[in-house]
Order: C-alpha cells, then sequence, then structure tokens
C-alpha cells in the first residue's frame, strides 16, 4: 500500500522558511511540497526550485494558494503582522496550519487564532521548536513522572551579548512588534510554561530598556542605518501565576553581560528536586545525606523513534506536527498555550511602557 503524502503549501519563503520550514519538511518522505507563496515571486521560485514537486505552483498572493483544494497543510513563515490574518484564512479555508513564532504581533490577534482554530476544527500549532530539543522531550518526562515534585520557581533566559538581526523586518517594531522579547524571549518563556505545565498568570511586571550605545560593536551580523534600529536592547519580565509559582524571563539582543545564555535556556525549582537546560540538562536534588548534580547522557538520542531524521529540534518538529495531522492526533504546541505566551509578551510591554503591573483576569 503506497503510503499517504501530505502536501504542504508555504506562504513566506524567507529566512525562517529556508532556515527551518522547508529543508525539515523536505527529510520527511510523506510530504510533498506543492504551492509556494511570496510577494517577492523570485523567493517562491528559488524555493520551488530547491525544495518543490517538479509540477509545485508558485504565487504572489496567498488567497490564490488558498483555493488549491490539493493542499492539506500551510506553514505561514511571514513577519509577525500577518501571522493571525493569514492563519485565520487558512484554516477557514480548511487547511491544517502551522505558524511560525510567535503566535502573532497581538494577544487578541493570537485569541482571534484559537477560535479560527475551534471554529473550522482544523490543526493550529506554532513553531516553537524549543519544545523538541531532547533536552526537553527528557525533561518533559521526567516532571510528569513527579520527580521535581511541585515547581514554584522557574528563570527563563534569552540573553546575548550582541545578536542585533538586522535583515528582513526583524527592526521593524510595525511588522515585528518589538525586539528581544518577542523574538527570542519568546522561545524561553514557552518551553518554560510547558515544562511547569503552568498557562494561569495572575500579574506581570515588566521593564525594557534602549540603552546599549553602541549595539551593534561585536555585532556578529554588522550595524544598520542611522536611525533604523528603534527596538529594544533587552527585556525583563517578573511573572507570578495564579497558583503562586514565580517566572523571571531575561531577554536581550545587546547587553553589557559577559554571561549571555542561549534562548530556550530554562532553570526550573520544585519541592523534591530542580532541573535546567544550559546546553545540556542538568538535575540537582539532596540524596544520600548530600546535595548531588546529575547530567543524563543523552546522546542516545530522545527521538530515536523517529526514522530517519536526526535529533534537530526543527526536524522533530516537522515530524510530530506532520503525524498529529495524519493520525489527528493532539498537536504539542497546542494554540491555547502558545497564546498564553503572547499573552504575557504583551503584559510585559504594557508594564513597561505604563509602568504599572497587569493584572490577569
Amino acid at each position: 500500500m503506497m503510503e499517504r503524502k501530505v502536501k504542504v503549501g508555504i506562504i513566506g519563503c524567507g529566512g525562517i522558511a529556508n532556515g527551518k520550514h522547508m529543508p525539515s519538511l523536505s527529510k520527511l518522505s510523506d510530504v510533498e511540497l506543492v504551492a509556494f507563496c511570496d510577494l517577492v515571486e523570485e523567493k517562491a521560485i528559488k524555493a520551488k526550485e530547491q525544495y518543490g514537486t517538479p509540477d509545485a505552483k508558485v504565487y504572489t498572493d496567498y488567497k490564490e494558494l488558498l483555493k488549491d483544494g490539493e493542499i492539506e497543510v500551510v506553514h505561514v513563515c511571514t513577519p509577525n503582522r500577518s501571522h493571525a490574518p493569514i492563519s485565520i484564512d487558512s484554516l477557514y479555508a480548511g487547511k491544517h496550519v502551522m505558524c511560525e513564532k510567535p503566535m502573532a504581533k497581538t494577544a487578541e490577534d493570537a485569541r482571534k487564532m484559537v477560535a479560527a482554530a475551534k471554529e473550522t476544527g482544523k490543526k493550529l500549532t506554532i513553531g516553537y521548536q524549543h519544545r523538541h530539543k531532547p533536552e526537553a522531550i527528557y525533561l518533559k518526562s521526567v516532571i510528569e513522572r513527579g520527580d521535581l515534585g511541585e515547581i514554584y520557581l522557574a528563570k527563563a533566559y534569552a540573553v546575548r551579548r550582541r545578536g542585533t538581526p538586522n535583515w528582513g523586518v526583524f527592526l521593524n517594531e510595525y511588522e515585528q512588534g518589538g525586539g528581544p522579547l518577542i523574538d527570542i524571549g519568546t522561545h524561553s518563556l514557552d518551553v518554560t510554561l510547558y515544562l511547569m505545565n503552568n498557562y494561569e498568570p495572575r500579574m506581570v511586571v515588566g521593564t525594557k530598556y534602549k540603552k546599549v550605545s553602541n549595539p551593534e560593536c561585536g555585532n556578529p551580523w554588522g550595524g544598520w542605518k542611522e536611525g533604523e534600529n528603534t527596538m529594544e536592547d533587552s527585556a525583563f519580565g517578573f511573572i507570578v501565576m495564579k497558583n503562586g509559582a514565580t517566572i523571571i524571563l531575561e531577554s536581550s539582543w545587546a547587553l553589557n553581560t559577559i554571561e549571555p545564555i542561549q534562548e530556550g535556556s530554562t532553570v526550573l525549582c520544585g519541592t523534591d528536586a530542580g532541573a535546567q537546560i544550559k546546553g545540556g540538562v542538568t538535575i540537582n536534588k539532596a540524596e544520600f545525606n548530600r546535595l548531588v548534580e546529575i547530567k543524563p547522557d543523552l546522546s542516545s538520542g530522545g527521538v530515536a523513534f523517529y526514522e530517519g531524521i536526526s535529533d534537530n529540534p526543527a526536524e522533530v518538529e516537522a515530524r510530530r506536527w506532520i503525524d498529529a495531522v495524519k493520525n489527528d492526533t493532539e498537536v504539542v504546541v497546542k494554540p491555547e498555550q502558545a497564546c498564553v505566551v503572547s499573552e504575557i509578551l504583551e503584559a510585559i510591554y504594557t508594564s513597561a511602557k505604563t509602568g504599572q503591573p497587569v493584572y490577569f483576569e
């Protein structure tokens, strides 16, 4: 019996589509990339030549792509501002949707996406690939077994000493909605909430800064035109959950610190043990009348059961997503969860602007 092929359309053929979505999907034998859309037609043509089926179609208007009844899944890889309208249109066109992170530019848009998924009955997931790292997969199983006890303090980090992306629309607040907080802080907050399995914020206090006088100095991607970068250098959040748990979030593109911490890093403190993802996984606990630290060997792979793919989180994300579509099972990144991430990020920005805490209903 021939394997069922899932036909996928890509909307937005820029950096994230080329860097993550298309290479990962192309490694799956049960996926065909049959349509490519970009406002710049040359980008869509190039994507088709590299990743598409021989008869794949090229579009500059995503609404034309959505008319193709053969397409079962679309990946939305556009700037943040257009995530919601394109995803919502795609759901109502009968497609399952993988939208790149963050879910939307605003919390209101994120809530509209959740509503559209519910109303259409189509699957919607968000590209938070840090959940699919071997470290996160392993730690999730440890936490679900109850080994950490109640997690009441967490620290989420995405701290670059220098690392301001100066391509595409990263420096365009209208398109993106913000800087490092919404770009990379979003990953660390998502994986932290996921591991805690806690999606009920009560109160947020946030600050953001544009203080570094020479953020381009040492920036791996170079500088930018005078006045072009209006984004924050760094942003920080203090989040109190309804059950009393505390989450501290730190994010920066430029910060005069000698200890950068890569995005997707998290520290979790529980009643019975603690754990962190910083590079690898470390678990700390009191045992044998001593304080001990355990560094599990994950080199044997947490994802060996996915045939033909590496433990690259982008590939695991694609495999788990397509499996959810084919088998009609739950997605790993639920839209309701990603929506809470967007609500907290927006609350941090709002608090930073007003100087007041933001309380959730």
